[in-house]
């Protein structure tokens, strides 16, 4: 279940989609950021999970992002790229599912050997290479996660909601991983959802939702939605 204490608002909200070890976009995003906010002494920034896996440099957005380089109070939410990692290191058996999903990327950017995973064996031994370079703030970083946030008139998430159940009793596993009940659902949720772990072309705007992921790993374009009075409009950073 989504812990409700997890409550925070802001005058201004800054809402960042999927990263997907692009730390060049992040990078971009971050000035912009420190740009637009200029204009305002309250603001709150949360990224919404899939920090790691597919692009190139997971470990560096790790580094980046750990230490809060926003101009304001950061909030880390979970994606499900980020609970597969947990898993493999859990059980080096995940590793045959999360190669197929980006986790090379993943291990390569920390410096552990992929060669001898192309088999699909071998992946105990990249457990404990992976646990022997895994640096402490971002094993804390990784601790850190929260599933959802409550924004007054926001509930942030990776995935979405399942349709129907009341948020403080949405699993974790949907706020993870749903799709299509979430995506076709045109139920209002009380809240408007923002959310991300689907990749669109531009970001999609619903009455009921908002999904942020533009697919930077492929796409070259990192979306925030910047959330005031109301009202939303959108940062973009491109590659």
């Amino acid at each position: 279940m989504t812990d409700m204490q997890n409550r925070d608002e802001a005058a201004r909200l800054y809402v960042i989609g999927d990263i997907h070890g692009r730390l060049d976009l992040l990078d971009l995003m971050i000035a912009a950021i420190h740009r637009d906010a200029k204009n305002t002494d309250d603001c709150l920034i949360v990224t919404v999970g899939d920090y790691i896996d597919r692009g190139p440099d997971s470990r560096g957005v790790l580094d980046r992002l750990q230490a809060n380089p926003f101009p304001g109070r950061y909030v880390a939410l979970k994606g499900n790229h980020e609970a597969l990692l947990e898993e493999f290191l859990r059980d080096p058996a995940v590793g045959v599912h999360w190669r197929r999903v980006g986790g090379f990327e993943t291990l390569h950017s920390y410096g552990v050997p992929v060669e001898p995973l192309m088999t699909g064996k071998n992946f105990e031994q990249a457990v404990e290479q992976l646990n022997a370079v895994l640096p402490p703030a971002h094993s804390q970083f990784f601790g850190s996660l929260k599933t959802s946030l409550d924004c007054g008139k926001y509930f942030l998430c990776h995935a979405g909601i399942r349709p129907g159940v009341p948020f403080d009793l949405q699993s974790e596993d949907d706020l993870l991983w749903i799709r299509e009940e979430f995506l076709e659902s045109t139920a209002d949720f009380g809240k408007l959802v923002v959310h991300g772990h689907t990749p669109t072309v531009e970001p999609e705007v619903r009455p009921n939702r908002i999904n942020i992921d533009t697919g930077a790993f492929a796409t070259g374009r990192l979306t925030c939605v910047v959330l005031e009075d109301g009202r939303h409009r959108f940062l973009t950073a491109v590659q």
